[in-house]
């Protein structure tokens, strides 16, 4: 018999790791993870790119309808989950479960930061990408690399993209339901009942190809 436990649930935070997402984010830069589905032909697969990324890190997923970040299938799964302004709104005002974050400015990233970009829009942001490295201790276009969806990149470095306006996003943390010790409450959410399958030991893709149409 399951042993059941009546205390309510608290909403605790941890850190965010910011090490898997970058891993995880180099591991499918120019592949498909089997266990999303592709939304190359629905509009782009960049935010997408980027919440699985967050998820393998976070392992959290918020279910509020309409208006959490989760992702079940294609036909099952929030706004936030695959487009870039409603995942910004989500993680700048997300006070349940799940990450959170807040704006900064271009200087201060980290590996495992988000950045979004208004490129065949100018006045609309409509790309999103995560940061895996930085080639200066004062970043800046030239020295934040990046892996994104949608032209396909890794160890891409910011300037290379022909952007209107950009703005930045630093993940503070995640949190999650808590009763006694389970953590985290929403992990066995994934579509594998793990966190979605990642980086194994195997070769990592390094080095920055330009695409021929930057988009």
């Amino acid at each position: 018999m399951p042993i059941q436990n009546s205390s309510p649930r608290e909403l605790l935070t941890t850190s965010y790791n910011r090490e898997q997402a970058v891993r995880y984010a180099n591991y499918w830069a120019y592949r498909r993870n089997p266990n999303y589905s592709s939304f190359d032909s629905l509009g782009g697969d960049c935010t997408n790119f980027v919440s699985q990324a967050l998820f393998y890190a976070a392992g959290v997923m918020n279910f509020t309808p309409d208006y959490g970040w989760y992702y079940i299938s294609l036909d099952n799964r929030a706004p936030a989950w695959s487009g870039v302004e409603y995942f910004w709104n989500f993680m700048t005002t997300n006070m349940g479960p799940g990450p959170f974050g807040h704006e900064i400015s271009l200087s201060e990233v980290l590996p495992g930061d988000i950045i979004q970009m208004a490129i065949k829009e100018p006045d609309r942001f409509g790309h999103t990408v995560i940061v895996t490295d930085l080639l200066s201790q004062s970043p800046g276009p030239d020295s934040i690399l990046v892996a994104a969806h949608d032209r396909d990149s890794a160890c891409r470095p910011i300037s290379t993209y022909d952007y209107s306006m950009i703005r930045a996003l630093r993940i503070d943390g995640v949190r999650y339901l808590s009763a006694a010790t389970d953590f985290p409450t929403f992990r066995s959410a994934s579509p594998d009942g793990e966190p979605a399958a990642g980086p194994e030991d195997t070769e990592e893709p390094s080095g920055f190809t330009a695409p021929p149409d930057v988009g």
